[in-house]
């Protein structure tokens, strides 16, 4: 059976489109549809050329890696979670491909079903823990400035305001320093940094081995899972995940 050139394009989008949300899920990071959209196109639009003469050279194993290597860093962007994200990408499509090799008979279908297998075993089935319940999405705006970011949702993370007596969002020093542009130092230093930026207050918190102080400042315009609105945010000193997995911590505002 031959299958025109537009139909490789759309069955091609589609596993990609399957198999990029799928490995996202999997490290339990929050999906950008029109991300992974884009990145899905590219990868339809290199099957297509693919299959055009004088560049069949480009569906070797070399260019291919290429290929899925351009469409995870659109689809996950440039950090140590986008990089994990992409292998496990770039896995997941190799796999399916040998899969679709071995068994000849599934045609176009079986190859849908079978990225939807993938995603689905990823989304629900072989993540170390239950995205629906471990993690969530959260976004913060501040001025001019928009982030997206992943949330462990960590029972064990009593913060409160002391004067609302409301959790605190705690997020590492990497999204302070995007966002408000604080330097490690600075957030070290929290009591002589306070009056760097307008709003900026000190919130107490106990660790096993010392007490000490974060900075923090509301933010008026916060999401976090389903739920919306003003809260306070922590500016941890450090990074939270050492894998990139999670840039933030929350005990429970979704």
């Amino acid at each position: 059976m031959t299958v025109p050139i537009e139909g490789v394009m759309l069955l091609n989008f589609l596993v990609n489109f399957l198999l990029l949300i799928g490995a996202g899920r999997f490290c339990g990071c929050p999906v950008c549809i029109w991300r992974i959209a884009l990145g899905s196109g590219l990868g339809s639009i290199y099957a297509g050329v693919c299959m055009m003469p004088g560049f069949y050279f480009l569906g070797n194993i070399l260019w291919r890696l290429i290929c899925l290597a351009l469409v995870a860093l659109i689809a996950y962007g440039l950090s140590v979670s986008g990089l994990r994200r992409g292998l496990i990408f770039s896995f997941l499509s190799l796999a399916l491909g040998g899969v679709v090799l071995g068994v000849d008979s599934g045609g176009i279908l079986g190859v849908i079903c079978g990225a939807g297998l993938i995603c689905w075993l990823c989304c629900f089935r072989f993540a170390g823990h239950s995205v629906r319940t471990a993690y969530v999405p959260v976004e913060l705006n501040y001025g001019q400035k928009h982030m997206q970011l992943t949330a462990l949702q960590d029972t064990g993370n009593t913060l409160r305001d002391p004067i609302t007596g409301r959790q605190v969002l705690v997020v590492g020093a990497d999204v302070a320093g995007e966002l408000l542009g604080l330097t490690k130092q600075q957030l070290q230093n929290p009591v002589e940094s306070v009056g760097i930026l307008p709003g900026l207050r000190l919130i107490p918190y106990r660790s096993i081995d010392k007490c000490s102080f974060l900075l923090a400042l509301r933010l008026q315009d916060v999401k976090i899972g389903q739920w919306q609105g003003s809260t306070l945010v922590a500016f941890a000193p450090e990074g939270l995940s050492a894998e990139g997995t999670y840039q933030a911590l929350t005990g429970g505002l979704v």
